[in-house]
């Protein structure tokens, strides 16, 4: 699982795979638009939703906090 997220992330955001900082979006490495497709893609690849109050900047930190939102809705 963890493979497929990082493979949506690259296609979505390569310099994601690379950020260790704790706000991608504060450290302009991410924009709402690129969440919101990589959002789109999680949901396709998974079978889920992730609703939207799980949408925020906390939840999109970095790679590792992407990959355990997908984990905790699974």
């Amino acid at each position: 699982m963890e493979e497929k997220i990082l493979k949506i992330l690259e296609e979505n955001c390569e310099e994601a795979l690379d950020y260790d900082g704790n706000s991608m979006m504060e450290d302009g490495v991410i924009d709402s638009y690129t969440i919101l497709n990589t959002v789109n893609d999680l949901e396709e690849e998974f079978g889920i939703e992730i609703a939207a109050e799980n949408v925020t900047a906390s939840n999109f930190r970095n790679k590792n906090a992407i990959i355990e939102l997908v984990e905790k809705i699974i």
